[in-house]
C-alpha cells in the first residue's frame, strides 16, 4: 500500500488532472491523508489512457522502480521518513528525492551567502561550519559556488554531517565544478532535491530550493550577501517559517534589506563566531523542545 501511495502521488504530479497545480495536489493529499484516494477522486474517465497502453499509475510505479534501482530514496509528503519540520511549511515539496543518510529530526542549520564570495566570506563560512558540526549540528547549504561550497567542504573535512539541497534534479551536476563534492556528500551526508531527477537548473527552482532549505533547518546563518542577492529571499522565508535568522554583522552594515529584517522577531546580529554558535545552539535547543512538546500533545490527542 505504501508503494501504491507513492505511485499515486507521482502519477498526480506527472498528469496534474483537472489542471491541479502541485500545491493543490499537496494540499489535497495532506487533507485527505491518501494520495491514492485523491487520484481516484480527481481522475475522470476521460483521462484514462488508450487500451493497450500502460495507465498513468502503472507508469508511475515503473518510474519509482527505476529511481530506486539507481540508488535514490523517494519520499512523499505523507511518508513517515519525510522530514517532519519541512512538512510544516506551506511551501513543503510534495515529493523529495534523496541520496545518502536520512536522519530523523536532523538538527540542521543553513549557511547561506554569495556565490561570488570574498576570501573573508569564504573563511567565515568555513569557520562557522566547522564550529557547528563540532557541536553536533548538521550544516545545510545549496551546493552553489562560493559560501555554499566552503560550508559543505569545511563540514566534511571536520568529520561532520552536511546536507546539500539542490536547485536541480538530483541526477544533475550543477555547478559542474562541484561534481566530486556532490558525490562525496551523497556518500557521507545527504543530497536532497524536490525536482524530477533529470530536471535542469532554472531561476525559479533555486528560489524553491531556498524555501526547502529554510523549512528543513532550525536556523539560517547569512554570511555574505548583496542588496539583490537571492540569499535575502531565504532569510525572509526563514522569518516566515518561524526560524531563527542570524545575520553576520557586515551583512547588516552593507544592505538595506538586512537592516529592515533585523528588527523582526527571531532575527539576530552576530559580530563574531562565538555569537553565531551560541545563537545557533539556542535555536536548535528551543526549536527541538517546542517540536517535542507538539508531538507529545498530538500523541495525547490521538
Amino acid at each position: 500500500m505504501d508503494r501504491l501511495e507513492q505511485a499515486a502521488l507521482i502519477a498526480l504530479l506527472q498528469t496534474q488532472p483537472n489542471g491541479l497545480t502541485w500545491a493543490d495536489i499537496t494540499a489535497d493529499v495532506l487533507a485527505n491523508g491518501s494520495a491514492l484516494d485523491v487520484w481516484h477522486e480527481h481522475r475522470p474517465p476521460a483521462l484514462f489512457d488508450e487500451p493497450g497502453r500502460p495507465d498513468a499509475l502503472t507508469s508511475a510505479e515503473a518510474s519509482l522502480r527505476k529511481w530506486e534501482s539507481s540508488g535514490l530514496t523517494v519520499l512523499t509528503i505523507t511518508d513517515d521518513r519525510y522530514p517532519q519540520r519541512l512538512r510544516g511549511i506551506h511551501q513543503a515539496p510534495p515529493l523529495l528525492f534523496a541520496r545518502g543518510g536520512l536522519v530523523e529530526d536532523d538538527p540542521a542549520v543553513s549557511i547561506v551567502g554569495s556565490r561570488a564570495a570574498t576570501n573573508r566570506g569564504l573563511r567565515i563560512a568555513g569557520d562557522i561550519s566547522r564550529a557547528l558540526v563540532s557541536r553536533g549540528l548538521t550544516v545545510i547549504a545549496g551546493l552553489a559556488n562560493g559560501v555554499d561550497t566552503s560550508a559543505h567542504r569545511a563540514a566534511l573535512d571536520a568529520g561532520g554531517r552536511t546536507v546539500a539541497v539542490l536547485g536541480t534534479g538530483i541526477n544533475r551536476n550543477y555547478p559542474s565544478e562541484n561534481h566530486e563534492l556532490q558525490n562525496e556528500i551523497g556518500r557521507r551526508g545527504l543530497l536532497l532535491s524536490q525536482f524530477w531527477p533529470d530536471a535542469p537548473p532554472q531561476k525559479h527552482t533555486f528560489l524553491m530550493r531556498n524555501a526547502t532549505m529554510s523549512g528543513y533547518g532550525l536556523a539560517t546563518v547569512v554570511v555574505e550577501a548583496g542588496e539583490n542577492s537571492g540569499t535575502r529571499v531565504q532569510a525572509r522565508m526563514a522569518v516566515e517559517h518561524g526560524r531563527t535568522v542570524i545575520l553576520v554583522g557586515t551583512v547588516i552594515d552593507q544592505n538595506e534589506w538586512a537592516k529592515k529584517l533585523c528588527g523582526r522577531p527571531g532575527v539576530h546580529r552576530a559580530d563574531d563566531l562565538q555569537q553565531v554558535v551560541e545563537l545557533a545552539l539556542h535555536a536548535s535547543t528551543t526549536r527541538l523542545d517546542v517540536e517535542d512538546e507538539i508531538e507529545r500533545v498530538a500523541s495525547a490527542l490521538k
